[in-house]
């Protein structure tokens, strides 16, 4: 069960404290995943489940600015998801309360990974694609568990606590060079200010949800949460 404590989260100047109330888990028939909505008193956020059993690992996916279970590179989260449950590492994907604003995406992502320790996961992974790439860097900085972030087609802003990552979690970054809605050189600035490990990936001719090149991204994605969370094979 998910603590019912106030959760502090800062996200540059602003703190927003989240009282968490409760936790229904609702099985879906003929799905990898179960629903989980976390009500609090900002609102309830809606997260899709992918429990495996006895994983001391997790991943929290998050989307961008598009709302409701976002996903970039032809369907990359619900696969990865699936596919991750055969490696002992549960994912959860996380639908944003108010997908535009900053703030409130970190404070959801914050939710689903104190949700995930609830369910005894001691190491987590972030991913977030566009704005959600700088809500899963806002959401590392706030938690020691966090050993890995990727963050896909990133904006800048937000992103300022990479560097405050440093010896903690292993940044991936990856990026198309003809993305329309956000430059790559967005992703070369926040590899530039992030420290070893990192790794950046500039895919030629990808454009913003990168499904030119879904299949390598995929591969790039997994090899590099199962690297960097412990206890996995590559």
């Amino acid at each position: 069960m998910l603590e019912t404590a106030a959760i502090q989260v800062d996200v540059g100047a602003t703190r927003v404290e989240v009282h968490p109330t409760n936790v229904r888990r609702m099985p879906q028939a003929g799905e990898a995943y179960e629903i989980v909505e976390i009500e609090t008193d900002r609102g309830t956020t809606t997260c899709r489940y992918y429990e495996a059993q006895g994983a001391r690992n997790g991943v929290v996916m998050v989307g961008g600015t598009g709302g409701g279970f976002d996903t970039p590179a032809r369907e990359l989260y619900p696969q990865l998801a699936t596919d991750l449950q055969n490696d002992r590492i549960s994912t959860l994907r996380v639908q944003y309360r108010h997908p535009t604003d900053l703030v409130e995406s970190t404070v959801d992502t914050i939710l689903g990974m104190r949700y995930l320790e609830s369910r005894e996961v001691s190491a987590v992974g972030l991913v977030g694609h566009s704005l959600g790439g700088a809500v899963v860097i806002q959401a590392a900085a706030s938690d020691p568990a966090v050993r890995v972030v990727v963050a896909i087609s990133t904006q800048t802003d937000g992103t300022e606590p990479v560097a405050g990552l440093a010896g903690r979690a292993a940044i991936l970054l990856l990026h198309g060079d003809h993305d329309p809605v956000l430059p790559h050189s967005a992703s070369e600035e926040v590899y530039r200010r992030a420290h070893e490990p990192k790794r950046l990936v500039v895919y030629e001719g990808a454009g913003h949800t990168l499904d030119e090149v879904a299949e390598s991204l995929s591969v790039e994605v997994k090899a590099w949460l199962l690297k960097h969370l412990p206890g996995t094979l590559v």
